[in-house]
């Protein structure tokens, strides 16, 4: 299932009033009215525009009336910027809060965080940092949608969940669709992969997507 703080630029009001509502996860929504969700207080024309699009890259949809997107103006740069938006709780944490997140970590999500740092490192040449509670990314890159909200958050990365391993950023290497073929057992939400442990991919075909997508930057910046 795809957390909707996985869809990018979908904002914590939305997150808090989709739950209240009994939609706690991205895939919920499938069938849900667009006009209804809109008439929810804390839910957007935008933020729907990139629910209804994370939905559709896995083959679902809202239903009803739904408006076609409007042309993307969306803007990346690489390096962070510390202007964010003020509902924007996600930043990048000190090296102490790293560590104090992975001392959390159980059973068979320590042997994984492990073999991904290792991995991120080899491909990226980048110290890792905590963002959030639970995300560990390399490198930042600031964006600015076409609705002015904007923010700094990491270039690639991973969280160790419990349920499934979410990578980030990995989709913008040049030869993803090739790739991808060749990765293994996985699927995807609007801006990570899924796994469910690394024995289930092929660690190799990761590490090159990792690089790519590193050398290639989010969105052509």
């Amino acid at each position: 299932m795809t957390e909707f703080e996985d869809v990018s630029g979908v904002g914590r009001p939305a997150h808090q009033a989709l739950a209240e509502n009994g939609y706690p996860n991205l895939e919920s929504l499938h069938g849900a009215n667009y006009q209804d969700l809109l008439a929810m207080h804390g839910i957007g024309k935008r933020g729907l525009e990139r629910l209804q699009a994370a939905l559709v890259a896995q083959g679902l949809s809202l239903s009803g009336n739904i408006p076609e997107p409007s042309p993307s103006k969306n803007q990346w740069t690489i390096g962070h910027t510390g202007v964010q938006d003020k509902d924007i709780k996600t930043h990048a944490g000190s090296d102490d809060d790293l560590q104090a997140y992975l001392s959390t970590l159980e059973g068979r999500r320590v042997d994984h965080a492990a073999l991904l740092l290792e991995i991120f490192a080899r491909a990226t040449g980048d110290a890792p940092r905590l963002w959030g509670p639970s995300m560990i990314g390399y490198g930042e890159a600031h964006y600015k949608y076409a609705t002015g909200r904007e923010g700094d958050t990491f270039r690639v990365g991973f969280s160790p969940r419990k349920a499934k391993l979410s990578l980030y950023g990995i989709q913008e290497s040049p030869r993803w669709d090739e790739l991808s073929a060749q990765l293994g057992k996985h699927t995807t939400g609007a801006s990570c992969v899924y796994v469910n442990k690394p024995e289930d991919i092929d660690l190799e075909v990761l590490e090159v997507l990792i690089r790519e997508s590193w050398e290639h930057g989010p969105n052509d910046c």
